[in-house]
This record gives C-alpha cells, structure tokens and sequence, in this order.
C-alpha cells in the first residue's frame, strides 16, 4: 500500500496534478492572510505593530518544525526498507524546510530587537531552532557532496532520524528552561492566548504558507524524479 503511494510514477502523476492548483491556492491564502494580518488585525497593546511580524514568523517556524518530522519519518522508512523513492521524497522537503528555518531565525531576530533590545540571545528556543537549521544543512551538504550517492542516503538518513530528538526540545524548551522567548499562545492544552483577529489571520497565513510549501515541494520532486528517469534510461542505454 505504502509502495503505491510512493511509488515515482503516482508521485510524478500527483506532482503533475496538483502543482497548478497548490500554487493559486498558496496565493490566494497568502494575499488574504497578508491583507487580515498587516491590515484588518488589530495591534498587541504591548508591542504595538511589530506583533506583525508574528505573521510571517510563526507560520514559518510551525513548517520547518513540521517539515522536519516529515523528513525523519520518512528517512525512517527509506533506512528500514531501503526505498530510494522515499529518499527522493526527503530531498525534496529539505531545502524548502532550511528555507522555512531560516525565515524563522532572521524574522525572530527582526521581531526581537524592538522587543528584547537585541538580535539575538542564547535563548533555549533560540539555540535549538539555530541547530535545527545547522541540521538542515548538513542534510542538504550531504546528500549533495557526499560521495558514492548510496553512502550519503544512509548517512543523511540517520542524520535526519537522530535530529528528529531536536524537535520536541525546541517545542517545550520554554517550559523546561527560563527563556525569554514567550510560552505557547496557540498549540497549547489551554484555551488559546491570542485574541481571535489575531488567529484568524494568523491560521490563514499557516495554511497559505503550507500551501506553497507543497507547491515548492512538488516542484523539487518532479525534478528529482525526471533527474532519476534520465540517468536510469541513460544507464540502460550504456549498459545494451
């Protein structure tokens, strides 16, 4: 059953299927999410218009995080049953979740400065997301570098398991630790701590970025795919 789902030609069929639509859906829920959050929301009474930022910066931690995970199940999988298509698939994700990463750290450090008075401190929530980006990249500069290929899939895929650890650190390292980074205010057991104008726009970003994050997604796969087509029937033809 899992084989089917992964397997290149379904991928290639969805990636054709799909792409057009995740791209109009993305920006539609982008330039509402864009219009309610900069325009339509309300400021924090606290931090005035720079809780904007909010806007752009949680949805992207939310993906990266959330990438990632995808990433260590699915190199869970390619490790135990030595599926290279799954392999594909996490390529796929890792540089569009590095970039989601990246986008957290430089707009939390925006966010930061007028808030905190700084750019950056060595903030538990702060340092773990630098080494999810660190984990990222090393993921990305080894399945790109490292040589033979087959040695560098099994090593970025352990990378990407043994990484998976930093998530939930990163998700409750306000708890565990005194941080200066705020608590949960939405992904909490408790009644959210967000004003509805708020979340609304803040959700729809969430979906919006989701949306195009799967967009990209899809575009990086069917390269990857079309990439593996070509060598394969190069291969046979030299082979013959």
């Amino acid at each position: 059953m899992i084989k089917h789902f992964i397997s290149p030609a379904y991928l290639l069929h969805i990636s054709h299927t799909w792409l057009q639509s995740s791209a109009i859906i993305a920006f539609a829920l982008l330039s509402v999410g864009l219009w309610l959050g900069l325009a339509w929301s309300p400021a924090d009474y606290v931090q005035g218009e720079t809780v904007r930022i909010m806007y752009i910066h949680v949805p992207a931690a939310w993906g990266a995080m959330l990438t990632y995970f995808g990433m260590a199940i699915l190199s869970l999988y390619a490790f135990l049953r030595q599926n290279p298509t799954a392999h594909i698939l996490t390529r796929s994700m890792a540089s569009i979740g590095f970039c989601l990463c990246i986008v957290s750290l430089v707009t939390g450090a925006i966010w930061g400065k007028p808030t905190w008075g700084t750019w950056w401190v060595w903030d538990a929530r702060l340092t773990s997301m630098l080494i999810l980006a660190f984990l990222y990249a090393g993921y990305i500069i080894t399945t790109s570098y490292v040589k033979p290929e087959q040695q560098a899939l099994k090593i970025s895929a352990i990378l990407a398991i043994i990484g998976s650890i930093n998530l939930p650190i990163i998700k409750w390292s306000v708890d565990w630790w005194y941080t200066l980074h705020q608590p949960a205010s939405i992904l909490r057991l408790a009644k959210p701590a967000i004003h509805w104008q708020m979340l609304v726009p803040l959700l729809i970003m969430a979906l919006g970025m989701a949306a195009l994050c799967f967009c990209l997604f899809l575009m990086q796969l069917r390269t990857y795919l079309v990439q593996q087509k070509v060598i394969s029937a190069l291969l046979r033809r030299t082979s013959s």
